[in-house]
């Protein structure tokens, strides 16, 4: 894993926007039901890949390393972690703090301009 990748890397700018995160690790396949939170979340792959199912929008959103996915309080969503599993690391933030969709920002790592509707 480059430098840039790295969840030491990550965390460091996750914290420069006064977000502080944990860490954790699914294997292969695992399986996340369907649920909400009533906190508003922000998620980004560190490694390996999870897909998130949005069943009330109609979409799925990959997340891979280097992504970050938005995900307001109430978002109803199951998820299932690729084939070489998963490490994210997760913020949660008051209900209300982001927009009102999820937004995900493929390659977040890499540029800060990289938002895009899922």
């Amino acid at each position: 894993m480059s430098g840039a990748l790295s969840e030491a890397a990550l965390r460091g700018r996750l914290t420069e926007e006064g977000l502080f995160a944990s860490s954790w690790a699914n294997g292969p396949h695992e399986h996340y039901g369907e649920h909400r939170h009533p906190y508003d979340k922000v998620l980004v792959a560190s490694a390996g890949s999870i897909t998130f199912h949005l069943p009330e929008l109609g979409r799925d959103v990959l997340l891979r390393a280097a992504d970050r996915l938005e995900l307001p309080n109430g978002t109803l969503h199951g998820a299932e972690v690729g084939s070489e599993g998963v490490t994210c690391l997760e913020a949660h933030l008051p209900a209300g703090s982001l927009g009102p969709e999820p937004i995900l920002r493929a390659g977040w790592a890499m540029s800060e301009d990289s938002a895009t509707d899922p």
